[in-house]
């Protein structure tokens, strides 16, 4: 493998970094928490994006309730810490997600998005030691977890002061989107995890975008939200993971 190969991820954090740094602050947008869906059921304030959680936390506790048992597995050990993180955050985001949801606010949006923030950490350790096996998985999930909280914490505390910075917090998020590809090109991951998690990334592409148009698609959907379809194709995503951690521990390496 050529030395810029090898470097490849790292080059193109740096230079993440560099843009977002070079770009200035990011604010959130002053309508952020209206929801075009805020109709209740059986008095359940914004029920639609309050019930859309349960998906995750489905996902998380199946995902634990199979590989927990295989952890030691030659497959998922070296990788078992940063996809254990992983589906906890999938857990974590069901509560944190349902509790904003029930009033939304930038207090309340916290505990939305540091479970989303560990989740990303989690993928990033667990693919990065599949990748390179001799990577110290613990403490780089140790290490990611930190940094996806300060992200978070970074954003509340520029709130607080009256800007606002999403910039940390947009980074983790759009880290595996960029580094798992990139990981499996190089380090020639087996075809059936490259698909895999291609799916998973386009999935949660979707999702973002169904965010972006939560309006538009509330309007055309008949009155299914885009935020609440977010939701919907953010747990796909995640099952396709969990799906695949669970199938490779049935096959072999190619």
């Amino acid at each position: 493998m050529s030395r810029f190969l090898r470097h490849l991820p790292l080059l193109l954090v740096l230079c993440a970094g560099l843009g977002l740094f070079l770009h200035g602050p990011i604010a959130q947008p002053e309508r952020y928490h209206e929801f075009a869906d805020r109709r209740a059921i059986f008095g359940l304030t914004n029920a639609a994006d309050v019930l859309s959680n349960a998906g995750f936390a489905i996902v998380g506790l199946w995902g634990l309730a199979r590989l927990y048992p295989a952890r030691a597995h030659p497959l998922l050990s070296a990788a078992w810490p940063g996809y254990c993180m992983f589906l906890v955050a999938l857990v974590l985001t069901a509560a944190g997600s349902t509790f904003y949801h029930l009033a939304p606010d930038n207090a309340r949006l916290v505990w939305d998005r540091v479970p989303i923030a560990l989740a990303c950490a989690g993928l990033l350790a667990g693919v990065r030691a599949d990748c390179r096996p001799e990577t110290n998985t613990r403490l780089a999930a140790a290490l990611l977890a930190i940094a996806a909280v300060a992200s978070v914490l970074w954003w509340r505390l520029t709130d607080i002061a009256g800007t606002g910075d999403l910039r940390p917090y947009l980074l983790v998020q759009g880290l595996p989107l960029v580094l798992i590809p990139v990981w499996h090109a190089v380090y020639a991951a087996p075809r059936d995890e490259r698909l895999a998690f291609a799916a998973a990334i386009l999935l949660y592409v979707a999702a973002k975008a169904a965010e972006l148009y939560d309006e538009a698609l509330f309007s055309a959907l008949g009155g299914l939200g885009g935020h609440t379809v977010k939701h919907l194709l953010a747990t796909a995503s995640a099952a396709v993971i969990a799906f695949q951690l669970t199938r490779r521990l049935r096959m072999k390496r190619n």
